[in-house]
């Protein structure tokens, strides 16, 4: 009876001491494709994900009410970096839910303009980088002029009375809420504050964004697959942006401290297993007491969580390495930072595994590819659709419109019909898979995704040979700029057959992602061909990443960069991804259209099929 009354009080007291509106609350996956919208369509970087931001410590004062229960310490406020842009899981701040979505959207707008302001001859001051940067997006989008002035109207009246505070906390106060009046008026002559104030030192403003110098990448195992052969289920995991710092390991700092063991004592009884806790031991808490640090510290101990990750990245010897075909090739790689592509800064090098035991499908992987075969053979025997006929079987309603707002002269027979012919196909495709370590993990109870990849390379091979289509397939991983490797499968001019199957059967997982380098490469080889429509196919379970800086925007940015490379060369990139979080991001590295994504990998053969046969109907 205790306990209840004890949790009845505490949610009553934090209920009443909440100073949020929860009826008008607004989420932010419901605002966030128009978020993204808004801060890409002004001028903020594409490679900039949104995320919901952790509570951080933040000052003011607070009620006796909050006293009692605790709360009004803790806010989630937005914060601008180099990779995320992290926005509140959920804005309640203000009793009209528009005025909540407008909140959104103001921010979107001061982000973008935050993150295009010039470097040089800007305050970096919080106060200062916020009104420049409220001016910008003010410029840009005049229709925020209105819902701006209701937003600091409404805050404004929120905000605590100057009066009432002392020393330090009056100033700071002051100051915010005179550059907050200031963010009104039109002309850029407007005084500063004198003060300068931190965002930790006032209430929560939630109409400005702290902006954050870019940081080193956190150490830690990118693209770390789970270990080979363990199905154990994946740890809690939550999308929220968090600070964290590099610190070293002390804990062997003290080399003459003996840790004391109770349980390694000898003595005359019978001894006892204790089951103790270590570092690789998870309580299921990691989430809550995340949630309640500040700043997350990362040192490199060597050490995983559940020993879920166990592998080793020492390239093998000379003699057991598969055999290099050629010297190897430089290319570039697109600086985002510097704004340069940098010239012959990846070494590539293209690999042909050792012969081995031949590759023996399935029987149901054969009837697979037998069934795909047919579909692709039935597509390319359709007669296809010729537009901008003087007769033909149907009306071409898009050359119709065009016609009828046209004011120009009119011909007697215009071509406004489609007409069914039979046409010659010139097509070439090549087919990149990502053969990085993440692919051996587990995909479901039976496969690994490495495993899914070799069927759908498979029952590719064997559709497009009966078709009589013009293909390639390469594979690719790396470790640092200085080894990208290609694992070369089937070229244009070798027939498929017993060698390139052998190899397909003996593809295997090793190192990283670094695919621009890889997405250079096959457009080079796409180019040289001559074939009208050239295809360029990329099978990948996860984003871009090395063990250098090749990770987070910079890995996102030069993959970009290499698929705009490629159309405009005149090819048609397209990606098919297992990654389930592969919507955070391939949106910006290959467009809406440019990109398909697969929910289970055992569905990826088919949707492999369904796709090569969309973009060559």
């Amino acid at each position: 009876m205790e306990e209840l009354i004890g949790q009845w009080w505490h949610r009553a007291v934090t209920r009443a001491a909440d100073r949020s509106h929860p009826e008008a609350a607004v989420a932010l996956p419901q605002v966030q494709r128009a978020i993204g919208m808004l801060f890409r369509g002004a001028g903020g970087a594409a490679a900039i994900r949104i995320a919901p931001a952790t509570e951080r410590r933040s000052g003011g004062p607070r009620g006796w009410l909050q006293r009692i229960a605790g709360s009004g310490e803790r806010a989630a406020l937005p914060r601008l970096e180099a990779e995320v842009l992290a926005l509140p899981p959920s804005i309640a701040v203000f009793p009209d839910a528009e005025l909540n979505r407008a909140l959104y959207l103001w921010l979107a707008a001061l982000s973008a303009g935050m993150d295009t302001l010039p470097a040089e001859g800007t305050d970096t001051g919080w106060i200062a980088r916020n009104l420049a940067a409220g001016r910008l997006a003010l410029r840009r989008f005049p229709g925020l002029r209105e819902r701006h002035a209701r937003l600091v109207a409404a805050h404004l009246a929120q905000r605590p009375r100057v009066e009432r505070l002392k020393g330090r906390a009056a100033e700071a106060e002051a100051a915010v809420q005179a550059a907050l009046r200031a963010s009104l008026r039109e002309d850029a002559d407007v005084a500063l504050p004198a003060v300068e104030v931190r965002p930790d030192e006032v209430a929560p403003l939630w109409l400005w964004i702290e902006h954050a110098a870019a940081a080193a990448p956190v150490p830690g195992r990118p693209d770390a697959p789970a270990e080979a052969g363990a199905r154990r289920p994946p740890g809690v995991q939550d999308g929220k942006r968090r600070a964290a710092r590099r610190t070293a390991d002390e804990r062997d700092g003290n080399p003459l401290l003996m840790v004391f063991r109770a349980e390694a004592l000898l003595s005359w009884s019978e001894h006892v297993k204790v089951n103790r806790g270590d570092d690789d031991s998870d309580d299921g808490n990691a989430l809550d007491a995340a949630n309640d640090m500040e700043q997350l510290s990362v040192a490199p101990d060597g050490q995983t969580l559940a020993a879920r990750v166990k592998f080793d990245l020492d390239l093998p010897s000379a003699s057991a390495d598969d055999l290099p075909l050629g010297p190897g090739l430089k290319l570039p790689e697109w600086d985002y930072q510097a704004g340069v592509l940098r010239p012959a800064h990846c070494a590539v090098q293209t690999y042909v595994a050792r012969p081995g035991e031949s590759f023996v499908p399935s029987p149901a992987l054969k009837a697979t590819a037998r069934r795909v075969r047919r579909r692709l053979e039935l597509l390319r025997a359709a007669p296809r659709w010729q537009r901008g006929e003087v007769a033909g079987e149907e009306l071409d309603l898009d050359a119709w419109v065009r016609l009828q707002s046209d004011a120009g002269p009119r011909s007697e027979a215009p071509a406004v019909h489609l007409r069914r012919v039979k046409a010659e196909r010139s097509l070439a495709t090549l087919l990149l898979a990502d053969l990085s370590l993440s692919t051996d993990a587990y995909a479901s109870n039976d496969a690994r995704v490495i495993d899914v990849i070799r069927d759908a390379l498979f029952v590719f091979g064997e559709a497009l040979a009966a078709g009589g289509d013009a293909f390639e397939m390469l594979g690719f991983s790396s470790v640092r700029r200085q080894h990208v490797r290609i694992q070369h499968l089937k070229g244009f001019d070798e027939p498929w057959g017993p060698l390139p199957r052998a190899r397909v059967g003996l593809v295997k997982p090793g190192y990283y992602t670094r695919m621009g380098a890889a997405i250079r490469l096959a457009t080079q080889r796409l180019q040289a061909r001559g074939e009208r429509q050239r295809l360029l196919l990329l099978l990948t379970d996860g984003k871009p990443n090395d063990l250098d800086q090749y990770e987070g925007r910079y890995g996102l940015e030069d993959t970009r960069h290499a698929v705009q490379a490629a159309r405009a060369a005149g090819l048609v990139p397209f990606c098919v991804s297992i990654d389930a979080q592969g919507h955070d991001y391939l949106p910006l590295l290959f467009g809406t259209r440019g990109y398909a994504q697969v929910h289970r990998a055992t569905e990826l053969v088919g949707r492999l099929a369904q796709v090569y046969a969309t973009l060559t109907r």
